[in-house]
């Protein structure tokens, strides 16, 4: 068997020969269409954040960021994958700003991984609960500018979008979760990818530019750094380039999908890690021991006090736990001999996605659940401030929820669930691709599975914490 053929999914139908749907996704401008609309939205946020009330519960920045964005890209990643990547409004001025660059300077080498990804997401998780982002309609307007700024600068000075691929942390959130998407790149035909002389898929045309993180579409294994934005299926003279359904874990499970990378492994942790994490900021006991710390250290700043508990909670634990879980599983499989700890770390990667993206899914799902109508009043608010009468109605701050509160703790635990059981089937995957007795199996993954048990059982207590309903007049009467 062809070795290149095991990582390609096998294609069940190409969402870009469907009617209508597919058309417009090969369409020179199909992208163009998801963008503007955002981009009217991130204009409508920032000008509000700056402008408007700065009561969060009252305003579109707040309100459509931390509530509505964030539980629809959940939703819309479990269904249908990395949408937002594919009309995100910072890239939209890719084509200017190359143009500018001329293509420009390769990014330096030593980058060309995720750690500044991970230094980001932990940044944004820190400054988050620091600066009270989700409070904050000015800060959340300013920093929608901060990411037009990076985007465009970091796009006009290097190739291969390198503020997408290896900096923004909305996009290394979506290409984490987006492993489970039931869609991936792939080609019809390899062997007219090998006759291809342009390689227009990844170097573009005269007229469209090729894929922005410098994918070669025949050799695509993983959603990783997969943007969705189809401008390979675009600049493909041969219409050979498909958007093929596949099982949501077959990457997880594929060998060689991913390189046995620390950066890599590190990201999958930090995003699992940090889902509780994030969680666990709005609850109680956090409160209570932030109070704990600064009265044992003693510590009075609470930047410096917020930095300590994510440092320690999103970036050492996960890392501590993580690395003695891949020691345990060499020792008692019997590998430690000849199995680096590298391989034994990265190679149960990605058995903690499934588990990851689903505390992420009931935590923002909760907050969707509980505030998705607020938009409504906020909108409102906002055409009658602006003397649009005839548009507007009286708000009915009132409305807010979208399920019965009962049903929220029952669903955010069927989903925790579903997840630790992704995970353990994941992980036995791949543990019976690498050992050959059963019980081999068992013994190596034994230290993974007791990691995904307590991490699912850690975020079930938070969730069956009283949470905080922040951004919503519930929280701020």
């Amino acid at each position: 068997m062809n070795k290149q053929a095991l990582y390609q999914p096998q294609p069940r139908y190409d969402v870009l020969r469907l009617p209508g749907i597919g058309r417009l996704l090969r369409w020179r401008w199909g992208r163009l269409l998801f963008q503007i609309p955002l981009l009217l939205l991130a204009a409508l946020m920032i000008y509000d954040g700056l402008t408007g009330p700065q009561l969060a519960p009252q305003n579109i920045a707040t309100t459509a960021a931390w509530i509505q964005y964030r539980g629809l890209i959940v939703l819309v990643l479990l269904l249908a994958g990395n949408l937002f990547c594919m009309g995100c409004p910072f890239a939209l001025p890719r084509t200017l700003a190359t143009r500018i660059s001329g293509y420009g300077r390769r990014w330096p080498r030593v980058l060309r991984n995720k750690w500044l990804a991970i230094g980001s997401l932990f940044a944004i998780f820190w400054l988050y609960e620091w600066l009270d982002l989700w409070a904050s309609p000015w800060l959340t307007a300013w920093l929608a500018i901060a990411y037009f700024i990076a985007a465009f600068a970091l796009e006009a000075l290097f190739a291969e979008s390198p503020f997408c691929k290896y900096i923004c942390p909305l996009g290394s959130f979506n290409f984490v979760s987006s492993t489970i998407s039931p869609w991936q790149i792939s080609v019809q035909n390899h062997d007219v990818c090998r006759a291809c002389v342009g390689k227009e898929c990844v170097n573009g045309s005269d007229t469209i530019l090729g894929c922005g993180t410098e994918l070669f579409a025949p050799q695509v294994q993983s959603n990783m750094d997969c943007l969705f934005c189809l401008d390979c299926a675009r600049a493909c003279p041969h219409d050979n380039v498909i958007l093929a359904a596949r099982s949501r874990t077959r990457e997880l499970t594929t060998p060689g999908a991913w390189p046995r990378r620390w950066d890599l492994a590190f990201l999958v942790m930090v995003f699992t890690f940090a889902s509780i994490s994030n969680a666990f900021g709005m609850v109680p006991p956090f409160y209570a021991l932030q109070a704990w710390l600064a009265n044992w250290l003693p510590i009075n700043n609470e930047a410096v006090l917020l930095l300590l508990i994510f440092g320690v909670g999103i970036l050492l634990f996960p890392a501590a736990i993580c690395l003695g879980a891949a020691w345990c599983s060499r020792q008692l499989s019997g590998t430690a001999g000849h199995t680096p700890l590298r391989v034994a770390f990265t190679r149960y990667a990605p058995a903690f996605v499934p588990l990851g993206f689903a505390v992420w899914l009931a935590h923002y799902g909760f907050h969707f659940a509980t505030g998705a109508l607020a938009i409504i009043p906020v909108s409102q608010n906002f055409l009658l401030d602006h003397g649009l009468t005839w548009l507007g109605q009286t708000p009915n701050w009132q409305m807010s929820a979208i399920l019965p509160g009962s049903w929220l703790l029952p669903l955010q635990t069927i989903i925790v669930l579903a997840g630790f059981g992704g995970s353990l089937y994941v992980a036995n995957e791949i543990g019976r691709q690498a050992h050959k007795q059963p019980q081999t199996v068992f013994k190596a993954i034994l230290p993974w599975a007791l990691v995904f048990l307590a991490l699912a059982l850690a975020a079930l207590a938070t969730f069956n914490l009283p949470m905080e309903m922040r951004g919503t007049i519930q929280f701020n009467p």
